[in-house]
């Protein structure tokens, strides 16, 4: 595992860090190859009900490291879409918390979350045109999945940075902040999904979504499955009755495990 990676967890929150400060988190090989192993790691942990990726210092991730590129090989490229599919297919709720820079392969981890919180400070670039490559197919369709194709070409096309007020116009972000508000306002939320919300709800709710975007439908087998999950799940009861009685709910619902 790489130093360059770092881990902390608290109150079913788990935090994974891009700890490269001076290199504004640029990704390393040996990034990439942690970043997936974390992430399949926590995706196995019942005591991890939400997961935050951030940038250590003022910045949230300058890309892929150029050195790494230029001796770039077929493992680099299985390494980058190893960790982009593990963070995709994690089946609790994801944030990208972003300040500063958000630039090509940065944008390729924050758009492999399910949501993004940025504060006022955040630009964004996808940047491969400066370089003469080709943005990898995923992350590329994620972008004009959120974005639309034309601020994806945009983007593609020139390389130029944005702000975070057109990140947010165009659909690249979810949420925007001064840059003490930001913070407080992902405390807040990391704390409601994990200790407030119901994760059977968020997980069965990430299955279905995906599901959408990639078929345009939920299918039967997956619908079913989770209906017989609801059926012998305590949480329903459970949110129930904390309405009735006005107290927080106390939801205990797990996945099984294969």
């Amino acid at each position: 595992m790489s130093d360059d990676v770092t881990l902390s967890v608290a109150r079913g929150v788990a935090t994974l860090s891009l700890d490269r400060e001076e290199k504004r988190n640029a990704v390393t090989y040996d990034m990439w190859v942690s970043i997936g192993e974390f992430c399949r790691r926590l995706a196995r942990d019942p005591d991890v009900w939400v997961l935050v990726v951030r940038g250590a210092g003022a910045h949230f991730c300058a890309g892929a490291d150029i050195g790494g590129l230029q001796s770039a090989d077929r493992s680099y490229g299985e390494a980058n879409l190893e960790a982009e599919t593990a963070l995709m297919e994690f089946p609790k709720p994801t944030i990208a918390f972003i300040r500063g820079v958000c630039v090509g392969g940065g944008v390729q981890i924050a758009t492999a979350c399910d949501l993004r919180i940025a504060d006022a400070t955040a630009r964004f670039g996808v940047t491969p045109a400066r370089l003469g490559i080709i943005y990898p197919a995923p992350p590329l369709a994620r972008l004009v999945k959120l974005t639309g194709p034309s601020a994806a070409k945009h983007l593609l096309y020139s390389a130029e940075l944005i702000t975070a007020e057109r990140a947010l116009r165009i659909g690249l972000i979810d949420e925007l902040h001064g840059p003490d508000e930001a913070v407080t306002r992902l405390e807040a939320f990391v704390t409601l999904l994990a200790e407030e919300r119901s994760p059977l709800t968020q997980a069965a709710s990430k299955e279905m979504i995906d599901a959408v975007v990639a078929d345009g439908r939920v299918g039967d087998a997956c619908a079913a499955r989770w209906a017989a999950e609801l059926a012998v799940a305590d949480d329903p009861k459970e949110g129930v009755a904390a309405f009735l009685q006005r107290r927080p709910p106390r939801f205990t619902w797990t996945p099984r495990q294969d």
